[in-house]
This record gives structure tokens, sequence and C-alpha cells, in this order.
């Protein structure tokens, strides 16, 4: 008896040091900031937030028509470039990474991402005549939480999940994360505010985003539903390798010079 109470007492004890870890470094286990780029990688654009001034990059600025990208958890956004220099040569492309990421000044989290994402929509709607939002991963959840609050013209989501708390909590069952998770970006709450005409793009081999994560999502984009393209052989990192990627995000989002 008194073993038994010896070892519920260790337990007891490891259980509150993981939870304190939890509560400490949770945000380390969502965030993997880039580094700046070492040399120049385009021209670049600048939104003033509370952070600070964050850098991103920009094709084709003098286009009538924008979308503006954002990116994963650990995506170096300015990786993209040549992809949308191609796919995308009638529109403005800007690439914004977060607060934290790329050089740029503050701290990621979802509300500061937030913040700076809606920044960085108003400068761009009071440049361009409309203005499209891509999200991939992690930027899904901010694009949905932008297009909830603003008129994007389309809306394009990339491997996009219904809520970050969810998946953590199918992963680690034993804590209550829904009273310590700080980020939580819940895409499913905001979604059915979404009006505007939205592609997803989904991985059929994604090993980071379950497929009913993104089918939960589905359903709360409402009855109508957005257009979906399952790319059957791709990965969650390496969707974009594949042409039909290139090629649905240009036809959905159409040649952007009228």
């Amino acid at each position: 008896m008194k073993l038994a109470w010896s070892m519920l007492k260790i337990l007891a004890a490891v259980y509150l040091l993981m939870l304190l870890l939890v509560v400490l470094f949770q945000r380390r286990l969502i965030y993997f900031p880039t580094p700046a780029p070492l040399e120049p990688v385009a021209e670049e654009f600048r939104v003033e937030t509370r952070a600070g001034s964050q850098r991103g990059w920009v094709l084709h600025p003098d286009r009538p028509r924008a979308a503006l990208y954002f990116g994963g958890n650990a995506e170096a956004v300015e990786h993209n470039l040549e992809l949308f220099q191609a796919a995308l040569p009638g529109r403005a492309v800007y690439l914004m990474p977060y607060r934290g990421y790329a050089g740029n000044p503050g701290r990621p989290s979802e509300r500061g991402i937030l913040e700076d994402a809606l920044a960085a929509y108003d400068q761009l709607a009071a440049r361009h005549r409309s203005v499209a939002v891509i999200g991939r991963s992690l930027g899904s959840s901010v694009a949905v939480q932008l297009a909830a609050q603003r008129p994007v013209e389309r809306l394009v989501l990339v491997t996009p999940f219904d809520s970050i708390l969810r998946l953590a909590q199918r992963q680690f069952p034993v804590f209550p994360l829904s009273l310590l998770l700080r980020d939580k970006f819940e895409s499913w709450r905001p979604a059915p505010r979404i009006t505007a005409p939205t592609l997803v793009l989904i991985a059929g081999r994604d090993g980071v985003v379950p497929a009913w994560s993104s089918q939960r999502l589905l359903q709360a984009l409402g009855p109508a539903g957005p257009e979906v393209v399952e790319i059957p052989d791709a990965g969650h990192n390496d969707i974009q390798a594949y042409p039909v990627f290139s090629s649905a995000i240009a036809a959905f989002l159409g040649p952007g010079q009228e």
C-alpha cells in the first residue's frame, strides 16, 4: 500500500510537471519561426503593426487585383515566389511572414498574427481593386479568420484544419487543453460567416492534418460548400510540387488583369 501511494505521488508530480511544460512552452510547439533571408529575394513591402514594421515580399505590385499569402508554421514564404510568379502573373502577389518570422519584430501569437493580417489586408485593399487570400496549413486558419471579417474577393485554403485545439486534444487527451491552450486557431467557428468563393486543396497523403479535421472545416463552410481539389499522392509538405496545385489556383483566381 505504501509503495502504491508513493508511485501515485510520483505519477501526480510527473503529470503536474508536464502540465507546467505545456503552459510554458506551448507556443514553441506551434510556431517555428524562419530566419531572415541572407540576400534580397524580391521587392519588399511593409505593414505597420503594434509589434513593429513587418516586412514581406511582393510580385507585380502594379496589377489592379491582388492576392495575399499566409504560410505554414515553419514555412519560409519567400520560397514560393517562383511558384506564384508562374501561376499568377496577372495579379499582385504579397507574401506575408508572421511576426517573429523572417527577421520580423515581435513574437508570434494567434491574436498578434491576426491583427497583422487584418492590417495587411486593409493596406492592400486601399491600393488594389480587390484582394484574394491564400492560406496554407497554419495560414489557412489565418485566412479563414480574415475572410470572415473582411470582403475578400476569393479564398484559397491549402491543407486546412478545423482547429488546432481539436488536433492537440486527439494527440494529448490526458491534458485539459481547452483550458491551457492560448492559441486555439478554431477555424470552424468563423467559417460559416465566409461568403467569398472558396477553393480547398487537400493532400491525399497528409501526415500532419488528418482527413477528419479538413472535413470538419469543409462542413463548417456552409451548405453551398467550397470547390475541393484533392491531390491523392501529395503530402502535407510537398503539395506545391504537384502541377495541379498551381493550375488549380491559377484557374480559380483567374487572370486578374482586368
